[in-house]
């Protein structure tokens, strides 16, 4: 099995690479600067410089995996820039978060998604690091108001993109609240946890699910 991780120097990301890698998975993970990137290859994984907030730098991602078939893909950058709807946010912070959150996401599925198509048999998936903050439904703050608008964004963009890539099955994915650098110490799930429970959420796909918005244990958001 070939797994794919973008985003993948720390925290969710760094998880992925390592439990796959675990069970003899072939893993090919970016990160966008050395520390990331050593850290990567001493997991035994193909480590990427890959920027996705940069578009010139996730222009390149289809040169570098060169025609590789993907099993699973794993779209993971994110940011998450604080404050709510007292003040405006700044538009450095707003961009950043777009560029990363959004558009990084957007510029990967046409490079990616062909790949994930090609697996021998079907069945590959790309799944997209969303947020239970992104459900329209239930809000109860604006907390985090930008993060929350970007990944109600990309939820649309995997539901809208699933369409031009039938053979591949495409979700956007909750991992929980989690105990990494963004989520706090406070957070009542560990990385391993919320990993572990995300690839067998994975491992159960069907077609059913394309497009889909789901929890990190595979129950579908009954709205966004």
């Amino acid at each position: 099995m070939k797994v794919l991780v973008i985003g993948a120097s720390r925290g969710i990301g760094l998880e992925f690479a390592r439990q796959y890698l675990a069970e003899g998975a072939q893993v090919i993970a970016t990160a966008r600067d050395d520390e990331g990137l050593q850290r990567l290859k001493g997991l035994g994984a193909k480590a990427l410089r890959v920027d996705v907030a940069q578009p010139t730098s996730i222009s390149g991602l289809a040169w570098l995996l060169d025609g590789e078939e993907i099993d699973i893909a794993l779209y993971v950058a994110g940011v998450f820039p604080h404050g709510d709807a007292l003040a405006p946010p700044t538009r450095e912070a707003f961009d950043h978060a777009m560029h990363t959150n959004v558009l990084g996401a957007m510029q990967a599925i046409p490079q990616v998604a062909p790949l994930v198509e090609a697996v021998r048999g079907g069945g590959g998936r790309f799944a997209f690091i969303s947020s239970a903050m992104a459900k329209m439904d239930g809000v109860d703050s604006s907390r985090g108001w930008v993060y929350r608008a970007s990944k109600a964004a990309l939820n649309m963009v995997v539901a809208s993109a699933q369409h031009d890539y039938p053979k591949a099955i495409m979700v956007a994915l909750s991992p929980g609240w989690v105990q990494t650098d963004m989520g706090g110490s406070g957070a009542p799930l560990t990385t391993v946890q919320s990993v572990t429970a995300m690839r067998a959420a994975l491992a159960g796909l069907t077609p059913e699910h394309k497009g889909a918005f789901l929890n990190y244990d595979g129950v579908p958001f009954k709205s966004w």
